[in-house]
């Protein structure tokens, strides 16, 4: 049984591991921008881009609990996570320039599967990094609310991330910078890489663990493999046996996916719903979006969220941040005007407490329920519970990707032409880009409406673990 640090942390160490979450969330951000070029540059069909995006993260989402099941149970003098953050960081950066040395000159088929096999290696890296990563932060306290403001502290430095990300399409096509966007997706692909794989090393150079050598761990040898698999499907199962952890893993699936579903849409129905069609008179309209967002969420939300927190206890600033949020994408229909772009800006303080609350407030929730479940078996399993929740996550971020090119396949529409050519189908996509979210918001909402993990209960969970220990 691991060790865990009891009550307050170290601001240098909770921003060690929030450095870390800069890279989890930079990778996927600009990943989230790049794409665009696929389809508007390099010609791939919608069924290319579901495909792309599912397949690679369903296989993530594979190895995921494997990832979970190692990390919970490595002996090592470096502690159980530290060596594998390390090595994933050196993964994903290497295989993120790799994968974008795309050329238009090569055929669509070389240039899906050359794609398509690097970004399997990717996946493979984020796994190797984010699973043991975010188990680190599970444990690096046991105090109830010290563990909202390890998340907070996390999510704030990872939201810089959100902010930074959406000047990339500015760049990518502005002609001053590059002659193309794909000439600049493979140029940038290297400045991106580089620092963010620094920045993922950080948890594994600096956050203080354990030996484990001296630790009584299932065997990982190749001999006990058939029976390994085994207990990583028997710890999958007993986790999500647990009613709360499961209410938490599907609202966050509900929410989170629902809204990725519809954010890779996010240029075309700016471009296409207010500008016409014309990328280069958007000008910096598409990378305002998001990034006013992502400030929004630095600097209001999240604190807004942790003071929330405590003041009327998790389960309900969870609520009231959803809540918020579905006025967000109910203005968002109405605030779309042509011609009228500023507009949009006033939904974005409601829109962002949808996304920008939900990690903070849930990982803290999932560090509670890791409590219960070695209240009930004996075990430290972070690394279990954190490859569930993100599998979850995973699982239904390649649902979304590919949800993405059924939408845009569905509503029939083609970026070649102008909106005037197609305007039922650019208002097919606004339609799904702000109910789509709301829907998954509402429903989650829903399955969360009897969690009854409390600070009260969360207390007594701890005080009967020390009596044991």
């Amino acid at each position: 049984m691991s060790k865990t640090v009891v009550g307050k942390v170290p601001m240098a160490q909770k921003i060690a591991f929030g450095i870390g979450m800069f890279a989890n969330q930079m990778f996927p951000a600009i990943l989230g921008i790049f794409m665009v070029v696929l389809v508007q540059d390099l010609g791939f069909p919608g069924w290319m881009w579901s495909l792309i995006y599912f397949f690679p993260r369903i296989f993530d989402a594979i190895t995921d609990p494997i990832m979970g099941y190692v990390s919970d149970n490595t002996k090592s003098k470096w502690g159980r996570r530290r060596q594998y953050v390390f090595l994933g960081a050196i993964v994903m950066g290497i295989s993120y320039v790799f994968m974008w040395q795309l050329f238009k000159e090569n055929t669509l088929e070389y240039n899906f599967w050359y794609f398509f096999l690097w970004s399997i290696i990717f996946y493979l890296g984020l796994t190797l990094f984010s699973v043991p990563y975010v188990a680190m932060g599970y444990e690096m306290s046991d105090d109830f609310h010290e563990r909202t403001n390890i998340m907070a502290v996390a999510q704030w430095i990872g939201q810089w991330a959100w902010v930074i990300a959406p000047w990339f399409w500015v760049i990518m096509y502005d002609p001053e910078w590059f002659p193309s966007a794909d000439v600049a997706a493979r140029e940038l692909a290297i400045w991106v890489a580089i620092p963010c794989a620094i920045c993922a090393m950080v948890p594994a150079l600096f956050i203080k663990s354990e030996s484990t050598l001296d630790r009584d761990y299932e065997p990982l040898d190749l001999a006990s493999i058939g029976n390994s698999l085994k207990k990583i499907f028997t710890s999958f199962l007993e986790a999500f046996k647990i009613k709360q952890f499961r209410k938490l893993c599907i609202s966050t699936f509900l929410i989170f996916n629902a809204f990725n579903t519809v954010a890779a849409l996010t240029f075309f129905v700016i471009v296409y719903k207010l500008f016409n069609g014309d990328a280069g008179a958007s000008g910096v309209w598409v990378s305002l979006f998001g990034c006013l967002g992502a400030l929004g969420t630095t600097f209001i939300v999240i604190p807004t969220v942790t003071w929330m927190s405590k003041k009327m206890g998790k389960k309900k600033a969870f609520m009231l941040s959803q809540g918020i949020s579905v006025i967000g994408y109910i203005l968002l229909w109405f605030l779309f005007v042509p011609g009228k772009p500023w507009m949009y800006i006033i939904a974005l303080p409601f829109f962002s407490f949808g996304i920008g609350s939900l990690f903070t407030i849930m990982m803290s929730m999932t560090a509670d329920v890791i409590d219960i479940d070695e209240l009930n078996s004996g075990l430290r399993r972070e690394g279990i519970f954190g490859a569930i929740y993100w599998w979850m996550v995973k699982v239904g971020f390649a649902i979304a990707g590919a949800l993405s090119g059924v939408i845009i396949a569905f509503v029939g529409f083609n970026p070649d032409l102008a909106t005037t050519d197609q305007q039922s189908a650019v208002d097919g996509l606004h339609a799904f880009f702000c109910f789509f979210p709301m829907a998954g918001t509402l429903l989650a909402i829903w399955v969360m409406r009897d969690y009854d993990l409390t600070e009260e209960r969360a207390n007594e969970v701890r005080a009967k673990l020390a009596a044991r220990k």
